[in-house]
């Protein structure tokens, strides 16, 4: 069943109440948000898994005038939320209201009145209220009087013992390390967009490709890649990807995520589709003439060939998502 996506936590109802509810930004859904997820997904309760977010990120709230590059817009984040196990997602606004609840009212009203809370399972450091009123303290404290329990979970390292958090996944996207942000998100990027019409020059050199246009601050580099591609009935192919903005035909161009798709010829126009992020075959580049780029892009799908062949899952969520049970 698809994960219930609520707009506001006045809008919840039986059954989404009266369960568990974990708390935090999550975007990426990586694998420390995971951590958190999944010590509600295996709270020791019954009831209804319940994710808080917020949209927009408090960061872009604060800071309107400096664009956050989300690695998960809210749609796609519910997605990996209904994924990892979750039964709904509230997506609450950000507003300069609810931006100046007290910590108090937070838990009084959202927590208590609105989810009906049974259990709150959030990062070591969640703060939350006005001006940052409400922490790890408070959040146990106010569990302890109203009635429900508190989980906080520590930060969580990768191999190396940094903390794995969004910034450090939006960094690696942006530099073109996708093999390190597909290790720290624990499945390979994604993004969703529908397919739109381009400009025909890619089926002249044999290239058909299917065009995405990517919300903007879409933190990844321009460059080729090995990618999966998902349609909306659920059928995966492989193929390889371009995105940037053509330098070779047309520089001054928007950015495009422009997918060539192996062994497939169907019209894709409108559809809603999905692009997993296997590997980053190199930077974008101007080729002197056509010639020069067909060759360069037939180089490209070889060796987006030979990667797709041998490719396994990150982990199990990699094996629903860049797989869907195809193993």
């Amino acid at each position: 069943m698809a994960i219930k996506r609520f707009t506001g936590f006045e809008e919840l109802h039986a059954p989404f109440t009266d369960g568990i509810v974990a708390i935090g930004n999550f975007d990426g859904v990586h694998l420390g948000h995971q951590s958190v997820l999944s010590r509600a997904i295996n709270a020791g309760i019954s009831g209804p898994r319940i994710a808080l977010t917020f949209e927009p990120h408090p960061r872009q709230f604060f800071r309107p005038d400096t664009l956050l590059p989300r690695i998960t817009p809210a749609d796609q984040k519910a997605q990996l939320l209904g994924a990892v196990g979750f039964d709904a997602v509230v997506e609450q606004p950000f507003t300069k209201t609810f931006s100046a609840l007290t910590a108090e009212d937070f838990i009084s009203n959202i927590l208590v009145d609105g989810f009906k809370a049974q259990h709150v399972v959030t990062g070591f450091d969640f703060h939350f209220g006005a001006k940052r009123g409400g922490g790890p303290a408070f959040m146990l404290e106010a569990g302890a009087r109203h009635g429900f329990e508190v989980t906080l979970v520590d930060a969580f390292r990768d191999d190396q013992a940094e903390v794995i958090s969004s910034s450090r996944i939006r960094e690696a996207l942006a530099a073109g390390d996708l093999t390190g942000a597909n290790r720290l998100l624990g499945y390979h990027y994604r993004v969703t967009a529908p397919i739109t019409a381009g400009k025909q020059l890619g089926r002249t050199l044999g290239y058909p490709t299917a065009n995405m246009a990517l919300p903007e601050g879409t933190p990844l580099a321009h460059g080729i890649y090995a990618v999966r591609f998902h349609r909306a009935d659920g059928t995966i192919h492989d193929g390889v990807a371009s995105y940037g903005r053509r330098p070779t035909v047309d520089e001054d161009g928007a950015p495009l995520l422009e997918t060539f798709v192996f062994d497939f010829d169907d019209d894709l126009y409108g559809e809603l589709c999905t692009v997993s992020l296997v590997a980053y075959l190199r930077g974008e580049e101007k080729f002197d003439g056509l010639d020069a780029l067909k060759t360069q892009m037939d180089r490209d799908a070889d060796v987006a060939r030979e990667i797709l062949a041998i490719l396994r899952p990150l982990s199990d969520l990699d094996a629903k998502l860049t797989f869907a049970g195809e193993l």
